[in-house]
């Protein structure tokens, strides 16, 4: 009897190892080859052609390119009447075996412009054509393109910010200990330009919310004359001082930013015209305590000097012109929104001539191109509301006869190169194949590259005359994905139509019930869903461990009007959840495949702070989260951004309060996994720290997954690698049936 017993035992003991070993296989033994081929070749773009510019005279385009594996940019040439590619200059040929140096304001630039690779991240080419000029490790290098000559400029020991060429190509200008230097190019001689700048009174630079949340990175112009600079000085005292420290390296003195806050101080911004001549600095007179964001600055040949200015609230926009002489502004043109106004970062255009400028507004509920005359008077509306205007690219030509170029597409999951005649006239579509599309011309209009993302391949850049005609395409050493994503675009019923997609497992089968994986954004100026190969390859890897995934777009995202847009206002905390919830229940009438028992959520920034909220007040869909870099209060985020969405917070305390995950922490009932970069210096730490704070005070149970050292981005394939494990490992044992 004992011997039967135990036989037993050993039988159970046995049969309980094996399911035991069957539970850890299924939920930490994942397969990650393709999980870390995809984080070592940075999502199968690396060894692809990237910053691809024509020359201005059109007969080359310049390009950068890494290798397949190692995120290291070199600068290449493609000759249009040969068709052939050369490469021009290789960081290991400046640098000579050193080790790149960056400094801490040149990787916060980066940081801003979501740049992770390292050798050359962007060049400039002359006007003229006739030289390339780049920077590595806060040196300048300029190369002439007839003799293939690489200079080193003599710019000191101290590293440069900004370089540019000036219009007359003879000066390289960049910024320096936080003052404007010039450099006659033929002597190599410097000299300063403005004086006194300090860290917190700059001269040429951008500040914070400028480059993070108005994409405009520069904070100096040259005159089309080559002879002035205008420049913006701004004083950020009064912005608080927050502190970056790496807990890793507490030996490591933090870094210090100016971080304006809502409700709180921004930059007293202000600029100035500094003849190069006669060493004089006129300041512009605009009322800048009213409009307080310099949103753009735009001199070119024939046109005035133009702002582009916005007031705290962002609900009002001025167009200016500038008199060089006094400094004294007139307004052209006013925008007024009663949410927000969307910023169009490529207007005003000026014609060649001067006469007139292209213009886009939402005043009609969707975005139209608009012709405009000196005055800043309507002329003409090019492209009505009706024709899905995005974007526009370029303007050929003057008034009278020439060309605009733009992006266009009724479907928000795609974006077409089109062309309309300046005089009117119907428009032609120059691109076909489902997807996002966009352009870049020579200067004189000889020639465009073409960037194609398309759902069935990976982006490609192809060289094209103006009327279309393929010239060639940039050449590609990247690898090539071992899968192609399962990717399904689909618009849903219901009240508001939503786009979604979903990438099923590659050994699907029909018949059976998958848990839902919700890949999440959610936020403004961003939509999940679009028809490229390139964002699905790391959720069908996220799919073929067992989910079905899948991603909608709700109010608040861009391509569906104004209306659809400004939905999301002073209500960050329930519109654009409830239109996930929407989405998902429209998926599953549609496919019953999906387990609507089984749905995680995971997203990163706007989507980290949606993963988090849909666990917090939607437990009764939402089965587990994990949340990438949220922001968890909206009083810690940003002004200009935070603002823009939610108001000022001492005139609308509420929308922040509802928006706040803190105000719904003590009822957290799923398993949420926290995971923040400690080093974070968009997003601070601080929030996910706040939330678990919060989470622990109440006697929540949660997970937190600090990333040392890390900021915003998630470069490190390694961190990559493990982290994605690690997300999937958690919803796999946290959804009802993996428990």
């Amino acid at each position: 009897m004992r011997t039967k017993a135990a036989i037993c035992l050993i039988i159970f003991a046995l049969i309980w190892t094996n399911i035991q070993s069957a539970l850890c296989a299924n939920i930490m033994l994942l397969d990650n080859s393709y999980l870390r081929t995809y984080a070592e070749t940075r999502g199968f773009m690396l060894g692809r052609p990237v910053k691809a510019k024509p020359t201005p005279d059109g007969t080359a385009v310049l390009f950068l390119r890494a290798t397949a594996r190692q995120p290291q940019q070199s600068l290449y040439i493609f000759d249009i009447a040969s068709g052939q590619t050369k490469e021009l200059l290789t960081p290991q040929q400046v640098l000579k075996g050193a080790e790149e140096h960056l400094s801490a304001e040149e990787k916060a630039r980066r940081e801003r412009q979501r740049v992770s690779v390292g050798g050359f991240t962007d060049f400039q080419i002359s006007d003229d054509s006739a030289k390339i000029l780049l920077s590595l490790s806060g040196k300048l290098y300029v190369i002439t393109r007839a003799t293939g000559d690489i200079k080193q400029l003599n710019t000191g020991d101290k590293d440069t910010l900004d370089p540019k060429f000036s219009p007359d190509s003879k000066y390289v200008s960049y910024v320096q200990n936080n003052d404007i230097h010039i450099l006659d190019i033929a002597m190599n001689r410097p000299r300063q330009v403005t004086t006194g700048g300090t860290e917190s009174v700059p001269h040429g630079l951008a500040e914070f919310v400028a480059q993070e949340e108005l994409a405009r990175f520069s904070g100096y112009w040259w005159a089309p004359n080559s002879k002035s600079i205008v420049f913006e000085e701004y004083d950020a005292k009064p912005v608080e001082t927050w502190y970056i420290s790496d807990p890793q390296n507490p030996n490591r003195v933090p870094t210090p930013s100016f971080y304006p806050r809502p409700g709180k101080a921004n930059v007293n911004a202000r600029l100035g015209i500094t003849s190069l001549e006669v060493h004089r600095t006129v300041w512009i007179d605009w009322d800048s305590k009213k409009m307080e964001y310099l949103a753009d600055v735009v001199w070119t040949k024939n046109s005035p000097l133009t702002l582009v200015v916005l007031n705290r609230e962002q609900k009002e926009l001025q167009l200016l012109t500038v008199d060089p002489l006094n400094g004294k502004t007139t307004e052209i043109l006013k925008e007024k929104d009663n949410d927000w106004i969307n910023l169009q970062r490529e207007t005003p255009l000026w014609l060649k001539d001067g006469s007139a400028f292209l213009w886009v507004s939402e005043r009609s509920g969707a975005h139209e191109l608009e012709l405009r005359d000196r005055k800043g008077q309507l002329t003409s509306t090019l492209v009505g509301k009706d024709e899905g205007f995005l974007q526009l690219l370029d303007c050929a030509g003057t008034a009278f006869e020439g060309s605009v170029y733009y992006l266009a597409s009724t479907d928000p999951t795609q974006a077409h190169l089109c062309t309309k005649s300046i005089k009117g006239g119907a428009a032609s579509k120059l691109t076909s194949a489902a997807g996002q599309h966009y352009a870049s011309f020579s200067n004189n209009h000889s020639v465009y590259v073409l960037e194609s993302s398309l759902l069935s391949s990976m982006p490609e850049i192809s060289v094209h005359k103006t009327n279309g005609t393929k010239i060639g395409t940039l050449p590609s050493v990247a690898e090539a994905p071992p899968v192609v994503p399962k990717v399904e675009l689909v618009r849903l019923g219901g009240e508001h139509n939503f786009s979604a997609c979903l990438i099923r497992p590659q050994n699907f089968e029909a018949g059976k019930k998958y848990p839902v994986l919700l890949d999440v954004y959610g936020g403004p100026h961003k939509i999940k869903v679009v028809a490229t190969e390139r964002n699905f390859l790391l959720d069908q890897w996220l799919a073929d461990q067992g989910f079905i995934v899948v991603s909608i777009d709700g109010r608040g995202t861009p391509g569906r009007g104004r209306d659809w847009e400004r939905a999301i206002s002073k209500k960050f905390g329930s519109v654009p959840l409830e239109d996930q919830v929407a989405g998902l229940k429209e998926l599953a009438k549609k496919y019953p495949e999906l387990d609507e028992s089984q749905i995680g959520v995971t997203g990163w920034s706007f989507g980290g702070y949606m993963s988090a909220l849909a666990v917090l007040r939607r437990p009764d869909v939402f089965k587990a989260a994990v949340a990438g870099a949220p922001v968890v209060d909206w009083l810690d985020y940003d002004t200009c951004y935070t603002e823009r969405y939610l108001g000022l917070p001492e005139k609308n305390p509420e929308a922040y309060k509802e928006g706040d995950l803190l105000t719904y922490a003590a009822g957290l009932k799923r398993p949420l996994l926290l995971v923040h970069g400690t080093t974070d210096d968009n997003v601070f730490f601080r929030h996910s720290l706040k939330l678990a704070d919060a989470l622990f005070r109440s006697g929540r149970e949660f997970g937190i997954l600090p990333l040392s050292g890390l900021t915003h981005m998630v470069p490190d394939p390694v961190v990559m690698e493990q982290l994605w494990t690690r997300i999937v490992n958690h919803l796999k044992e946290n959804l009802p049936k993996g428990r």
